[in-house]
């Protein structure tokens, strides 16, 4: 990663917020956390050596929050602005994929905005869900579904998953 030569990294978060900085270390003061989350695991170094991110989490208030408890991963900083001050040379989080929409830095802020929703999905639904005043882009797409060869990887993937993961635990 060091070397620039992973160009996507793709990294999950307990709490993500609008400035893309993902905690995935506690909830809550860190000396007194109300939950203690499993850490970093290499995910800071992703956050900053390959050349972008995804982020995929579930949209919840409680998830997509304005400021996160901990940062773990470093997407923009606090303000949109510090990352290339920090001297961080990657891109950082372009995507966050989450079962509601698609989030993308704006350019110039780099504050997330919702740039398409998922089938059904209403822009009161991510507002409600979202633990800032989420915006909107000016011309909102609908995220296209997967096509069946993707669904078909998919759930070969899932299956092979469930597969080694019965034979480690002996089951038949």
């Amino acid at each position: 990663m060091q070397g620039g030569r992973i160009s996507v990294g793709f990294l999950g978060a307990a709490q993500l917020d609008r400035y893309g900085s993902i905690n995935t270390t506690v909830i809550g003061d860190y000396r007194y956390p109300k939950v203690r989350l499993p850490g970093a695991g290499g995910a800071s170094e992703i956050a900053t050596s390959c050349g972008r991110v995804f982020a995929t989490m579930k949209h919840t208030a409680q998830g997509m929050v304005n400021k996160v408890d901990f940062v773990t991963s470093f997407g923009f900083g606090p303000e949109g602005r510090t990352r290339g001050e920090l001297g961080i040379l990657t891109l950082g989080p372009v995507l966050v994929i989450t079962d509601l929409c698609l989030l993308e830095p704006e350019p110039g802020t780099n504050e997330l905005v919702v740039t398409s929703l998922h089938a059904g999905v209403t822009r009161e639904l991510v507002s409600a869900k979202t633990g800032w005043p989420v915006r909107f882009a000016a011309t909102l797409a609908e995220t296209e579904p997967p096509t069946d060869n993707e669904l078909s990887v998919l759930r070969e993937l899932h299956r092979r998953t469930e597969q080694a993961h019965q034979s480690e635990r002996g089951d038949p």
